[in-house]
């Protein structure tokens, strides 16, 4: 289970074949079990084989990694504002304003039960279990966010996966510096729901 061999058979597996499977039209229960039994390997992995630490990264300026997000926010806010106001300006802020007690929820739910699994799998196990295979660390974090956006190829959207791309990225940065689950998770849900927010909760999946 840790020669080169076997890790890129499982990375073809899991970040490229079973995602694309996904994106075909299958029973969907199915797919539920797939995407569940290939949840529960990696946790496995992560906890016997890569020996999982669920470190919040203590020596963190936490100051400083929240005024980076803040900045980061700030550009997609504007961006994504905009976007929305030229393409579809009834969805603008919509459901804060219709529905303010489903976007608390949906916020809540989303970041525990969406974000942080997905953290878990595409920043920690990625990163613990392929960072030795990849020595250029630029090519490294390149590779994540491919496989970070093509995990989201079964919405058949290009604006998702491009999004997704991005998003990929600006997680891979945060995850290489702070080597934290907790705190890319804490970006990725801010993000997130922010486009929610936004009106862009329709293209992304979110209940509306």
């Amino acid at each position: 289970m840790s020669s080169a061999f076997f890790k890129l058979s499982e990375f073809f597996l899991i970040f490229i074949i079973i995602p694309i499977a996904f994106a075909l039209d299958f029973n969907v229960w199915v797919k539920l079990i797939l995407g569940l039994f290939g949840f529960i390997y990696i946790i496995v992995l992560l906890v016997k084989v890569e020996k999982l630490s669920f470190d919040i990264a203590p020596n963190l300026n936490w100051k400083s990694f929240f005024k980076r997000v803040f900045i980061k926010l700030m550009v997609i806010a504007v961006v994504t504002s905009l976007y929305v106001f030229i393409t579809d300006k009834e969805s603008l802020f919509n459901v804060v304003i219709a529905k303010p007690k489903l976007w608390v929820v949906i916020l809540i739910v989303y970041s525990l039960f969406s974000v942080y699994p997905q953290e878990l799998i595409y920043r920690t196990f990625f990163f613990k279990r392929y960072k030795a295979l990849i020595s250029n660390k630029v090519l490294f974090i390149f590779i994540n966010a491919i496989v970070f956006s093509l995990g989201h190829i079964f919405f058949r959207n290009t604006l998702v996966l491009i999004l997704t791309f991005f998003g990929g990225l600006l997680f891979a940065f945060t995850y290489s510096k702070t080597k934290s689950t907790i705190l890319v998770s804490i970006e990725h849900a801010i993000y997130g729901s922010w486009l929610f927010t936004v009106g862009m909760g329709d293209m992304l999946g979110f209940p509306t």
